[in-house]
């Protein structure tokens, strides 16, 4: 308690320097935190996005079908894997594709089919969300369609409108059918905007006469369950099978965000490098101005140790007045950007690597949004501190009694 009084009493003998020094900390605090939210958001936004609308967790596919995409290149038993999947915990659904014309009027445009189990799908994907104008698909309605926002542009169509899809049939004759648009989507990914258009699985298979197998099945992780324990698990479910995780399907944008990540960390080092510097830089003052008192304190029997701990605790007192000073003005501006956000791009969207991401940048709070900085901020500042404590304690009192 003596020595907590002392390094208290200290901190405040020069008021104007320990509140520079604490006022410093404190914005390194507001800063450090905010942007460790915003930027865990960002990062999570476009991961998410990625997951959640286009390529799910891990992927399974017919060997030899990602090279050279085929309609009678398909998984044979998918509705077992899909047996097996279920019976290990992990959510999975299997999706059907081609090629075919679409056409609306005097205008036509190439248009990817994507059929799929309605129900199913939602266990997967967020793509049920994504509806700008209109409804998502209806398994009672199986007439019905939902297309990208780009391809209803080219096409000139809205919901309700009838649009006709051309193509050729797994049995080799003239697919044709006419179809009633019942949803447009928002921005998803350039390639579905353009050419997307998903029906139900019962529609898919009616049109191109396919009754059984799939393209594709994509799975998605637990909580609990990493990626790689996931393509485990499924490589186990699905033998034979081409299985791959989403970073190998999409490796660019992969190494993209693990270098978000990597700029993140420069960012933090180089906010808390200049506040070692400012630290460094008050504490060396305090020190020099001290340099007699430290003397006569080792003179009365203090030891090295004593005056390593009175420094460390002076610290101590700034540090923690720091962090709560600001967690009290950064909580309430991290709570704003994560309800609120920062707009960066236009209200249609932006797209990065070809997939949508959201232009409002919100703040992603979890324990790790206050826990990192502050353990980096005392281990800095514990860092900086470390010299000049270790110079105060050394001091020889006959040499320290002389200083002027």
């Amino acid at each position: 308690m003596k020595l907590f009084s002392m390094a208290w009493r200290n901190v405040w003998r020069n008021r104007r320097r320990t509140l520079v020094t604490v006022a410093a900390m404190t914005l390194a605090m507001v800063a450090t935190i905010n942007y460790s939210g915003l930027g865990s958001g960002y990062l999570y936004s476009m991961e998410r996005n990625l997951l959640d609308l286009a390529m799910g967790d891990v992927q399974v596919f017919a060997p030899g079908y990602r090279d050279r995409p085929s309609l009678y290149t398909r998984i044979g038993d998918a509705q077992d894997v899909l047996g097996k999947l279920d019976a290990v915990g992990l959510p999975a659904s299997a999706r059907l594709r081609a090629v075919a014309l679409g056409a609306a009027g005097e205008t036509s445009a190439g248009v990817s089919l994507i059929g799929l189990d309605v129900v199913r799908d939602k266990r997967v994907s967020r793509m049920h969300e994504q509806v700008s104008r209109g409804e998502w698909l209806d398994p009672a309605a199986s007439q019905g369609v939902v297309i990208g926002r780009r391809l209803a542009r080219t096409l000139g169509l809205e919901p309700g409108d009838e649009m006709v899809v051309l193509t050729q049939a797994a049995d080799g004759s003239l697919a044709n059918e006419l179809y009633r648009v019942r949803g447009v989507l928002k921005g998803v990914a350039d390639t579905i905007d353009r050419t997307g258009v998903f029906l139900t699985e019962a529609a898919f298979r009616e049109l191109m006469v396919l009754p059984e197998g799939a393209h594709q099945l994509i799975v998605r992780r637990n909580a609990d369950t990493t990626l790689e324990q996931t393509h485990d698990l499924v490589a186990e479910a699905a033998t034979d099978l081409d299985v791959k995780t989403w970073r190998e399907l999409m490796p660019t944008l992969a190494s993209m965000l693990d270098s978000a990540k990597g700029i993140m960390g420069v960012f933090v080092f180089i906010v808390y490098l200049a506040i070692a510097f400012v630290i460094l830089n008050a504490m060396l003052m305090a020190v020099f101005e001290r340099v007699r008192e430290f003397g006569v304190l080792k003179a009365l029997g203090v030891g090295p140790g004593g005056v390593l701990a009175l420094i460390f605790v002076e610290s101590a007192i700034q540090v923690v007045l720091a962090i709560a000073a600001g967690l009290a003005l950064g909580t309430p501006l991290l709570l704003y950007l994560a309800e609120t956000g920062i707009n960066l791009g236009p209200e249609e969207g932006m797209a990065i690597a070809g997939l949508a991401w959201d232009p409002v940048m919100h703040a992603r709070i979890t324990q790790d949004t206050f826990t990192t900085p502050i353990v980096l901020f005392v281990f800095v500042v514990a860092l900086a501190v470390l010299y000049p404590a270790l110079k105060a304690a050394l001091i020889k009192p006959v040499s320290a009694m002389r200083h002027q």
